[in-house]
C-alpha cells in the first residue's frame, strides 16, 4: 500500500469499495447476470414491509403486580427460534429449494411434459425424482423444526415464583406478563427485563451477573429501589398504588442481529457450476437444432432436446449432498475426541473446512475467567506458588507476636523488615478492595430469612465472595489463604480475621472505585484499635509509576510478569493523621457540591493525596485458560488461520491474554493503537501503524469505530496484515460489524466463536458460528451452527471434520455431475449418428434406476472417504491451508470431469453401436451395462481409503442389476444378455472406458503425488 494513501488532501480518502460500487453501469448484462434476482428481491422485501409495517414503539406505564392495567397488549416473554408454523411451513420449504437454479430448472422440466408435443418420455421420470428430493428436503427441514421447538419449550418451561394477592403461585417463562412481581432465587436467571424492587438483604444490596448481556461473568453490585425495600413484607407490595414509567424500547446490548438460513460457499459454487452446465445443455441443443437445418417446427425440437439433455444437470446433486451433510454431522456428534459436540446447523459443514478467519471471545473461551494469585514481589524479594507458606507463617508470626513484632529491639534488623514488609502487603491486599463476604442465611419453618448475630458466626464453611471484578476477588482468596481473612463488611466498615482469631475492624471513610480512566481504586480507612488512618491504593503500573516513591524495580518487574501473561497490580499506602484528613475531607465534600466542573474537581482532590505514597508491593493473577487453549491456537495459525479477538473487556487485561495464550507469540511486537476521536488523530495513527511489520495490533472499540468512519479499506487491508489482532471494548454490534467488514473487503470465510449472550450477534454474522456451552449459559451455544463444550475441541473440529466435509462434498458434487455428463454425452452421440433425432436412448425404468438403485449407494459412499487419516491431519495442520485456496472443487477440476464424461461417454456409445449386431435393442443392452459397470469402476477409481461399507455398496448394486435383468425385458433381449457375445463385447468397452484412466491415476501418483499422499507413505 502506497504511502500517498494515508498523506493527501482529506478529500481524496474515499473508502474504495463504496467508490467502486458507485461506478458500476447498470445495463442489460448486470440485469442478465443478477439484476434481476436484485430486482425481484428488492420488490418482495417492498411488499413485504408493506404488509407487515412494524409497531411503533412507545413508552410505557407498568402497574406494578397488576397486568391487567396496561393500556395496550404486549407480546408473550417466550423464546421462539422456529423458522416456520404450521401454515408457513410448506411454502416456506418450497421457497428455500426453488430458490435454487438446480431444483427450480428441474421444476420446468417436469412440467413441461405435461405439454404432448415436448412429451419426451413417462412422467414419473421426472416426478418421480423430484418428489424424492423435496420430500427429503422436507424431512430434514421438519426435523430440525422439531429439535428447535423442543429447545425452546424446555428454555420456556422454565418455572419462576410469581407474587400474587394470594400468595407465591408457580408460572412458566413464558406466561409472564408484564406488570408481574417475580420472586428471583438465588442462582435462578432473570427470565425477562426486570426492575429491582426488593431484596432480603436489609441494605437492599444483590451481585447479580451479566453475562447474557455483556459476556462478564464478575458479580455486579445492584440496589434495589428504596421505597419498595423500606417495606416490611413482600405482601406489602400490593398494598401501595405504584407504577412504573419505562422509555420506548431502543436498540442496544439487549437486542441481536440474526441470519434466516445458512447457504454454504460450496453450495453457491455447486450453483454456479449447474449455470455453466445449463448454458452447455441450451449450446448442445442449439447445435443439434442447427444440424437438423432448422427444419419443421424447429423451437419445439429445440425444447426437446433440452429435455433429453436435462440429465446433464442431475437433480440428485441436491439430495446427495444434503444426506451427505446429515452424515457428516452425525459423524461430528458421535467423534469420541469431542465430546458433547452438537450440529446444529445441518447445511454448511464443509464451510468448516474454508476457513481463513477465527474471530474468538476471551472470557469464557480463551479463559475460564477464574482468576489465580501467582506472584508477590516486594522489591527485594519475590513469592510464587511454591513459597507462598513462608508469606504464611509470617504473617502467623506477625500477629501471633504483635507485641514485640511492633517492638524495634525485639528482633533482628533484617527479619524485622521482611516479616513487617509481608505483613503490610498482606493487609493492604485485604483491605483494598470492593469484595463482599456473603454467607449463607438461615431460614425459619414459614420460609422466612432469619436476621439474628447468630448468623454472623463467620465460619469458613459457607463464605463466599462477590465483587465486580474476579481480580479482587482472587486477591482477597489469597490473603485468606495466608492467614488474614476478610469476614464482614458493609457500607461503613470491613471486619479481618487473624491467624489467632481475632477480629479487627476497620471504619471506610472514603472509597475511590475503578474507572477505566484512572486504573486504579483507592480507599482510605481507620483501624478501630489504634485510630490510624490509612490511604490504600492499587492499580496498574501505567498509573500507579508516577505515584509511588521512587524505586528501581517496578517496571522492570511488571514486564517479566506481563511476559508470563500476568495480570499485575502495584499496591501502596500513605498514612495520614487525623488534620490530614480532616482538610481533605472538607476540600473532598467541598468539591462534590460543585455545580461546574464537578468531576474535575474531585479528581484534583484525590490527586492531592496521591503523592509521594510508599510502594508495599507488586501483585500477578493469572487468568487461568481453558485446557489446551495455547497448543490449540498454535495449531490454527499453523493451518494458515489469523486470529483477530474481540473482547469488551480493558485493554490492559486483554494484551495480557493475548501473550499468555500465545496468540502473539514471544518474538513478535504489540502495536497498541493510541485513543483517537477525530479524523486527523485516526490519519496519523494509521500512518504510524503502517510503519510497523509483522507485529500484532491492538486497539479499543471506539479508536476502531472512529478509523471505520473515516478509513474503512485503509484500516480493514493494513489489520488483515497483522499475524493477529486484538479489538478491546467492543460492543456485540461491533464484534459483528468486523466480521461482516471481513466479509466484504476479503471475500474469505469467517468463522466466529464465543459462550455468552453478547456474542450471539458476533457468531450469527459469520459464515461458520461455534458457541461453547460454559458458564455464560446456553444463549450463544443455541445460536450457533455447531456447539462445542471446551476451546480445544476447535481443533479437530476444523482439521479432521472441516477437511473431511469439504473434500467429500467436492468429490460427491462433481462425481454426481459425472454421471449425468456421461449418459448426456451418450444421448448426443446417439441422436447425432441417427439424423439428429430428438428420441431417447434409455426410457422409463432404466433411468429411474440409473440414478437410484444403480449407482446411488457407490456414490454416496464417497462420504466415507478420507484423503488424511485424523492423526496426521492434527500433525501437519499446514494441510488445512490447501483447502481454503479452494481446489478441490474449481472450474479446473470441473473441465476435467467434463472431458472425462466426454470421453466415456462417447467411448459407451460408439463402442455400442459398433459391437451391436441385428436390433437396436442390443445397443442399449451393450451400452447400459457398460455404462453401470463403467460408474461402479470410477468410484472405485475416485476412492482414496477404502471402508467396507464401500465394498458393500458396489456389490450390492452390482447385484441389484444383475437381478434386475430378469425384470427388464422391456428394454433387453434376454436371451442376447446370457450369451457370451454379450459379456466379451460389454468387457471390451468397459475396459477401453476406464483403463486408460486407471494409469494417469498411477503415473501422476508416482511422478507428481499430492502433499498428503507424501506424508502418509
Amino acid at each position: 500500500m502506497s504511502e500517498e494513501g494515508f498523506e493527501n488532501d482529506e478529500s481524496d480518502y474515499q473508502t474504495l469499495p463504496r467508490a467502486r460500487v458507485n461506478q458500476r453501469q447498470r445495463g442489460l448484462g448486470w440485469f442478465l447476470l443478477g439484476g434481476w434476482k436484485i430486482l425481484c428481491t428488492s420488490c418482495c422485501e417492498w411488499l413485504a414491509h408493506t404488509c407487515r409495517r412494524k409497531k411503533e414503539l412507545k413508552a410505557r406505564t407498568v402497574w406494578l403486580g397488576c397486568p391487567e392495567k396496561c393500556e395496550e397488549k404486549y407480546p408473550r416473554n417466550a423464546i421462539k427460534n422456529q423458522k416456520y408454523n404450521i401454515f408457513t411451513f410448506v411454502p416456506g420449504v418450497l421457497y428455500q429449494q426453488f430458490k435454487f437454479f438446480l431444483n427450480l430448472y428441474f421444476l420446468v422440466v417436469a412440467c413441461s411434459q405435461f405439454v404432448p408435443h415436448v412429451k419426451i418420455g413417462y412422467l414419473y421420470t421426472y416426478w418421480a425424482p423430484l418428489g424424492f428430493v423435496l420430500a427429503v428436503t422436507m424431512v430434514r427441514e421438519a426435523v430440525d423444526e422439531v429439535r428447535r421447538y423442543r429447545r425452546d419449550k424446555e428454555m420456556n418451561s422454565q418455572l419462576y415464583s410469581k407474587l400474587t394477592v394470594r400468595g407465591k403461585v408457580q408460572v412458566k417463562s413464558s406466561d409472564i406478563q408484564v406488570g408481574d412481581l417475580i420472586i428471583v432465587e438465588k442462582n435462578q436467571r432473570i427470565p425477562a427485563d426486570m426492575i429491582f424492587l426488593r431484596t432480603s438483604e436489609k441494605n437492599g444490596a444483590c451481585f447479580i451477573r451479566t453475562d447474557q448481556l455483556d459476556g462478564e461473568t464478575d458479580w455486579k453490585l445492584k440496589v434495589a429501589v428504596a421505597c419498595t425495600q423500606r417495606l416490611p413484607a413482600l405482601g406489602d407490595l400490593f398494598s401501595i398504588s405504584a407504577y412504573v414509567y419505562a422509555q420506548k424500547p431502543l436498540l442496544d446490548i439487549h437486542s441481536f442481529e440474526g441470519n434466516f438460513t445458512r447457504v454454504g460457499l460450496l453450495d453457491l459454487e455447486l450453483n454456479r457450476l449447474t449455470k455453466a452446465l445449463f448454458l452447455a445443455q441450451v449450446v448442445l441443443s442449439v447445435v443439434m437444432v442447427a444440424l437438423q437445418g432448422f427444419v419443421g417446427p424447429w423451437f419445439r425440437n429445440l425444447f426437446r432436446f433440452t429435455v433429453l439433455f436435462s440429465y446433464i444437470i442431475p437433480i440428485s446433486l441436491r439430495v446427495n449432498l444434503d444426506m451427505g451433510k446429515a452424515a457428516y454431522g452425525w459423524m461430528i456428534t458421535k467423534d469420541e475426541n469431542i465430546p458433547g459436540t452438537v450440529v446444529r446447523t445441518s447445511t454448511i459443514p464443509e464451510e468448516l473446512g474454508r476457513l481463513v478467519y477465527l474471530l474468538t471471545d476471551k472470557t469464557g473461551t480463551l479463559t475460564q475467567n477464574e482468576m489465580i494469585f501467582k506472584r508477590l514481589h516486594l522489591g527485594t524479594v519475590s513469592y510464587g506458588t511454591d513459597t507462598m507458606d513462608e508469606i504464611q507463617s509470617h504473617i502467623v508470626q506477625s500477629y501471633a507476636q504483635q507485641p514485640a513484632f511492633l517492638d524495634p529491639t525485639a528482633a533482628p534488623k533484617v527479619r524485622k523488615s521482611v516479616i513487617s514488609r509481608i505483613h503490610e502487603a498482606v493487609k493492604a491486599i485485604a483491605l483494598c478492595h470492593n469484595v463482599t463476604p456473603v454467607y449463607e442465611s438461615r431460614t425459619t419453618v414459614n420460609g422466612e430469612t432469619e436476621y439474628t448475630e447468630a448468623d454472623q458466626d463467620f465460619s469458613d464453611d459457607n463464605r463466599t465472595y462477590q465483587a465486580s471484578s474476579p481480580d479482587e476477588v482472587a486477591l482477597v482468596r489469597w490473603t485468606e489463604s495466608v492467614g488474614l481473612t476478610l469476614v464482614n463488611r458493609d457500607l461503613t466498615s470491613m471486619q479481618l480475621k487473624t491467624p489467632a482469631g481475632q477480629i479487627l475492624t476497620f471504619h471506610i471513610l472514603q472509597i475511590f472505585p475503578f474507572t477505566s480512566e484512572s486504573k486504579r481504586m483507592g480507599i482510605i480507612v481507620r483501624e478501630e484499635a489504634t485510630g490510624d488512618i490509612t490511604f490504600y491504593m492499587k492499580g496498574a503500573d501505567v498509573a500507579m509509576t508516577s505515584i509511588v516513591q521512587y524505586n528501581d524495580w517496578l517496571e522492570e518487574e511488571c514486564g517479566n510478569m506481563a511476559r508470563e501473561g500476568l495480570r499485575t497490580l502495584v499496591v501502596a499506602k500513605k498514612s495520614l493523621s487525623e488534620e490530614q484528613y480532616q482538610d481533605f475531607e472538607n476540600r473532598y465534600n467541598q468539591a462534590k457540591l460543585s455545580i461546574h466542573d464537578r468531576a474535575l474537581k474531585v479528581a484534583a482532590v484525590v490527586e492531592s493525596l496521591e503523592r509521594e505514597m510508599e510502594l508495599l508491593c507488586l501483585t500477578g493473577v493469572e487468568d487461568q485458560l481453558q485446557a489446551d487453549v495455547r497448543p490449540t491456537l498454535e495449531l490454527l495459525r499453523n493451518a494458515g488461520i489469523k486470529i483477530w479477538m474481540l473482547t469488551g473487556d480493558k485493554l490492559e487485561t486483554a494484551t495480557c491474554i493475548a501473550k499468555s495464550s500465545h496468540l502473539v507469540s514471544r518474538n513478535q511486537n504489540i502495536h497498541i493503537f493510541r485513543p483517537v476521536s477525530n479524523r486527523g488523530e485516526a490519519h496519523l495513527e494509521l500512518n504510524s501503524f503502517r510503519r510497523k511489520h509483522d507485529c500484532a495490533l491492538v486497539i479499543s472499540g471506539d479508536s476502531l469505530e472512529v478509523c471505520l468512519r473515516y478509513y474503512e479499506h485503509e484500516f480493514v487491508e493494513l489489520a488483515c496484515q497483522c499475524p493477529a489482532v486484538v479489538c478491546c471494548r467492543c460492543s456485540p454490534t461491533q464484534k459483528a460489524q468486523i466480521v461482516r467488514l471481513l466479509q466484504q473487503h476479503t471475500a474469505n470465510r469467517t468463522c466466529a466463536i464465543g459462550d455468552g449472550g453478547n456474542d450471539v450477534s458476533m457468531i450469527q454474522a459469520a459464515d461458520c458460528g461455534i458457541g461453547i456451552e460454559g458458564k455464560e449459559g446456553k444463549q450463544a451455544s443455541l445460536a450457533a451452527d455447531f456447539s462445542i463444550t471446551q476451546f480445544k475441541h476447535i481443533g479437530r473440529l476444523l482439521m479432521v471434520h472441516g477437511r473431511n466435509s469439504y473434500k467429500r462434498s467436492a468429490a460427491l458434487g462433481q462425481f454426481v455431475m459425472h454421471r449425468g455428463l456421461i449418459i448426456s454425452t451418450m444421448q448426443a452421440v446417439f441422436s447425432s449418428i441417427f439424423y439428429f433425432a430428438s428420441v431417447p436412448l434409455y426410457q422409463g425404468f432404466l433411468m429411474v434406476g440409473y440414478a437410484t438403485i444403480y449407482t446411488m449407494f457407490p456414490v454416496f459412499s464417497l462420504v466415507l472417504d478420507q484423503d488424511v487419516k485424523p492423526e496426521m491431519a492434527l500433525l501437519y495442520p499446514e494441510l488445512y491451508k490447501d483447502l481454503t485456496k479452494g481446489r478441490s472443487l474449481s472450474f479446473k477440476t470441473f473441465f476435467i470431469w467434463v472431458l472425462i464424461s466426454v470421453y466415456q461417454g462417447g467411448i459407451l456409445m460408439y463402442g455400442a453401436l459398433l459391437l451391436f449386431e441385428s436390433e437396436f435393442v442390443h445397443v442399449v443392452a451393450i451400452s447400459f451395462t457398460a455404462l453401470i459397470l463403467t460408474e461402479l469402476l470410477m468410484v472405485a477409481l475416485t476412492i482414496r481409503t477404502w471402508h467396507w461399507l464401500m465394498v458393500v455398496a458396489e456389490f450390492f448394486s452390482l447385484g441389484c442389476y444383475v437381478a434386475s435383468l430378469a425384470f427388464l425385458n422391456e428394454y433387453f433381449d434376454l436371451a442376447f444378455i446370457t450369451t457370451p457375445a454379450f459379456l466379451w463385447k460389454v468387457s471390451v468397452i468397459t475396459v477401453v472406458s476406464c483403463l486408460p484412466l486407471y494409469i494417469i491415476k498411477y503415473l501422476k501418483r508416482k511422478f507428481s503425488p499430492p502433499s498428503y499422499s507424501k506424508l502418509s507413505t
